[in-house]
């Protein structure tokens, strides 16, 4: 890879990975929003507020980098979920000092299932991150190139659809949530991802047009390999 086009690739794969991490951490805490307008009520996650920005993140990488660094990305970040649920095991297994301000009870409150939680999200991420960057590449051919808010939506709105299937029901199958909240939180967590998709797709053009200016790049093109 071109030195000049390191740098913002290196940026971009440290948030992908920061945002996948947070989102393993912060995952027990769940908000309600009152919509009194539509008459709705929106519950879920705070783990998922991070989470569609790794797919606005793949989507560029596919683009610009091409899909061997994109997948690239998307095994780091794999391999760093896996880390750190290697570290908050150490840390569960290491007793608290009796003057420690979090004592053994609180810490395994609050990251007691985050093992689980990373289990979980490590599986869908598998299936839905490489199924995104697959799906975007084979509209990317498909297209010729042309049409980047299609590719951009019709890979990350299936890819979400089962990253959220797929966490919640492994969830919902180990008691962590029970049964009778999976069509709700489903629901509400696909909708809120795919809202999100399309608000972000002019991210995602900014995004690609300010690196392919800065990086030298033609319509359609990538860095080459």
């Amino acid at each position: 890879m071109p030195p000049h086009a390191l740098r913002p690739y290196l940026l971009l794969g440290s948030l992908f990975v920061a945002s996948l991490v947070s989102c393993n951490l912060i995952f027990r805490k769940f908000f309600l929003l009152d919509i009194d307008l539509l008459g709705l009520s929106f519950a879920q996650s705070v783990g998922l507020l991070p989470y569609p920005l790794t797919f606005l993140i793949t989507d560029v990488l596919s683009e610009i980098y091409g899909r061997k660094r994109a997948n690239l990305v998307v095994t780091a970040g794999l391999l760093a979920s896996g880390f750190t649920l290697l570290i908050i095991s150490l840390a569960q297994w290491a007793p608290a000092a009796p003057w420690s301000p979090v004592n053994d009870s609180d810490f395994n409150h609050v990251f007691g299932q985050t093992i689980l939680a990373v289990g979980a999200s490590m599986f869908a991420y598998l299936l839905a991150q490489y199924l995104d960057v697959r799906i975007f590449h084979f509209w990317k051919t498909l297209t010729h190139g042309k049409h980047l808010w299609l590719r951009n939506n019709l890979s990350t709105i299936p890819s979400q659809f089962v990253d959220t299937f797929a966490v919640l029901g492994v969830l919902c199958w180990a008691g962590e949530i029970p049964w009778g909240l999976f069509p709700a939180l489903f629901w509400n967590g696909f909708l809120f991802k795919v809202l999100f998709a399309l608000v972000d797709t002019p991210f995602v053009y900014a995004a690609t047009w300010w690196l392919r200016r800065r990086l030298g790049l033609g319509f359609g093109e990538e860095i080459p390999a």
